[in-house]
Parts: C-alpha cells; sequence; structure tokens
C-alpha cells in the first residue's frame, strides 16, 4: 500500500502549529528518505553537510522533535548515557558531567548518573543491574571504576557501549580517552625545580586510582630534569579530599628538614595544605610554596591564589560523549590541545635564601 497523499489542510496546519509534524512529514518536504532524516537526528557523521543543513532547516521550520519512547521502543533501548564514578571529589564530577552534557547537546541523548565503590564486592552486579534497569545506550566510566577491567569484560558481556577515562591506556582507542596525568606531574616538578626547590614534598590520591602513581611518577620526572630527588620521607598518602590534605601536609610541616616546596595531587588537597601551612605559622608561598592539580574553582578561590596543572576535565567528558555516540571524527584538533597545563599563581616562589 502506498503511503496517503497530503491534503492541502495538512500542510496548512502544519504551518500553522495544530498538528506536530512527524518524522514522514519532515522527509517529505526536505524531498528524502525516512532514513535520511532519522541520521540527522541521530548525529550520524555519514551526511554530506548540505543534505544535514537542508533537513535541519526543514526541522527548525516545523519545530519537530522526535520521541523518545518512540525511538527507544524502536531501538530496544533508552536514549540515555550512564556516567559510573567513584571519585572522591564531587567538583571532579560536576566537571565531567558539563562535559558529558556539551557532548551531548542536540544529539536527543540524555544523562543518568551513577555512583559506585569500586571496593564493593557487589561491583560488577550493582553496574549490570543499573545498565539493564535503565536500558543504556552507553556509559562513561571514570577513574578509578574505569581501571577495573571485570567492569569493563562485562560491558563487552551485555552489548553497552562504553568510553573508559583513564590515565593511561586501559584500552582500545575506540573505547578510551587518555587524561595524561603523568605529563602533568611532569609540570609541577619542573615548576618547583625551576624555582630553585630542592626539598620537596608531595601528597598523592588513593594508591587504588592510578592517577596517584602516574602525577607522582611524572613530577619525579619533572624534578629530574633539574638534579632533584623526591626523598620517600617526604611522601604523604592522601585521598583527593581537603581533610586527607590537611592531615599530609602536617606530617610533613612537622619534620625538622620539612619541604621548602608542596605538591599535592589535587587542588582540595593544595587548599588543605595552604591550612596546615597557617597553623604551622608559615607563610605561603615565602616559607613555603604549594601547587595542585585540576585548576577547579576552589583553585582560585583561596588565599592566595593556587599554582596548579589545568586538567581540562570538562573537554575530555565532551569528547568522551561525542566518542560514545560517533561524533568524534568531526573533532580535528591536535590531541596536545588537551594536555594538561601549568597554571602559575601566587602560592609558588623561589625557596627563601
Amino acid at each position: 500500500m502506498s503511503p496517503r497523499t497530503p491534503k492541502p489542510s495538512d500542510d496548512a496546519a502544519l504551518e500553522g502549529g495544530r498538528r506536530r509534524a512527524t518524522i514522514n512529514d519532515i522527509a517529505r518536504i526536505a524531498g528524502v528518505s525516512k532514513k535520511t532524516v532519522s541520521r540527522v537526528i541521530n548525529r550520524s557523521p555519514s551526511l554530506r553537510p548540505e543534505t544535514r543543513e537542508k533537513i535541519e532547516a526543514v526541522i527548525a521550520r516545523y519545530g519537530y522533535a522526535p520521541d523518545p519512547q518512540a525511538r527507544g521502543l524502536a531501538f530496544r533501548r533508552s536514549f540515555l548515557i550512564g556516567l559510573i564514578y567513584d571519585n572522591p571529589n564531587p567538583q571532579y564530577v560536576v566537571n565531567m558531567q558539563l562535559g558529558l552534557l556539551d557532548g551531548m547537546r542536540g544529539s536527543g541523548f540524555e544523562l543518568v548518573v551513577h555512583p559506585c565503590d569500586r571496593g564493593s564486592t557487589t561491583l560488577v552486579p550493582d553496574i549490570r543491574a543499573f545498565i539493564e534497569r535503565q536500558k543504556l545506550f552507553g556509559v562513561v566510566l571514570t577513574p578509578s571504576v574505569s581501571e577495573d577491567e571485570g567492569v569493563a569484560a562485562m560491558l563487552r558481556e551485555v552489548g553497552c557501549e562504553y568510553v573508559r577515562v583513564a590515565s593511561v591506556a586501559v584500552d582500545e582507542a575506540a573505547h578510551s580517552i587518555i587524561t595524561q596525568d603523568r605529563h602533568g606531574g611532569l609540570l609541577a616538578g619542573r615548576h618547583l625545580a625551576e624555582l630553585g626547590h630542592r626539598r620537596v614534598g608531595f601528597i598523592s590520591g588513593p594508591l587504588t586510582f592510578r592517577s596517584s602513581h602516574e602525577r607522582r611518577g611524572g613530577f619525579e620526572d619533572g624534578l629530574a630534569e633539574h638534579g632533584v630527588t623526591l626523598s620517600p620521607e617526604h611522601v604523604a598518602e592522601g585521598a583527593y579530599t581537603f581533610e586527607s590534605g590537611l592531615e599530609g601536609a602536617a606530617k610533613l610541616l612537622a619534620m625538622p628538614d620539612r619541604p621548602t616546596a608542596i605538591f599535592a595531587g589535587n587542588d582540595e588537597m593544595a587548599a588543605g595544605v595552604l591550612h596546615a601551612a597557617r597553623k604551622a605559622g608559615l607563610s605561603v608561598p615565602e616559607d613555603l610554596s604549594v601547587i595542585g592539580f585540576d585548576d577547579f574553582q576552589i583553585a582560585s578561590r583561596v588565599w592566595p591564589p593556587l599554582s596548579t596543572v589545568r586538567a581540562p576535565t570538562r573537554e575530555i567528558g565532551r569528547l568522551a560523549a561525542e566518542k560514545l555516540i560517533g561524533q568524534a571524527g568531526d573533532d580535528k584538533r591536535d590531541p596536545a590541545d588537551r594536555l594538561p597545563s601549568l597554571v602559575a599563581r601566587d602560592s609558588t616562589a623561589a625557596p627563601k635564601p
């Protein structure tokens, strides 16, 4: 049976906004197939720009919006992307969410979040239940749950699309975004050594996070460029929290040969170092230089403003979303544009003579 020929009154109803446009209307008016309209809606990169622009103009003219329920039924899954995280830093999670939303804008996908505990004995079945309950199109995994091979194996088993954000390559390029934490640590070490610091301290994140090891390794590389060595007794383990930075700094600053500079593995801990220095009667940066990692809002709001390593977390979230829904091929920038970068502020200076 051939499709019903639209009556003039149908188009008048569309023009007057008295009837909602359907995908068949958009295809007919644009002079393309329904499948081609679907490709535009789903942001498929395999279309000529002029075809995409013509269809998008018709969609905009008639205010067409696909029905998410109908789309979900057609594909037997929802148009939902899940963010699965176990990061103790709330600002990291917020920035990652903002980046994912940037990458999903206009795609018809929505975001749902699922906090978890990587140390839980039910981690894998809990995540599987979340995916199946929501009928997720795909998920983005952030450190350290992204480093869990059991979770990745489960995702492959159930056929769920995924992208793993990690400090090193943990999967094929199509399934991973590398955050280059080691390079960021190198910038911190290089900065302190170039200022003339020779007795330096380091407060790491949790040792279960690969980023903690990568940032330390890079830090030692940066120091070594200038003949400086990180002494094991000047290292404290933190938890990427303000309180752990305060505690670790108190330990390091109580030493007879206390460091003249401390690199904290993130800005939250670096803020704790500033607090510990003040409690110890030390001035920053006159008596102690402090540098963090992330360049989250707290870095520019504490006093003195923190020197830090800027990690492009929001940008990484955008790339993860675009990679997940097949749009990463449109990004032509050099990957080096997304490397961590040094932000020198008022919390670092040359040590006292």
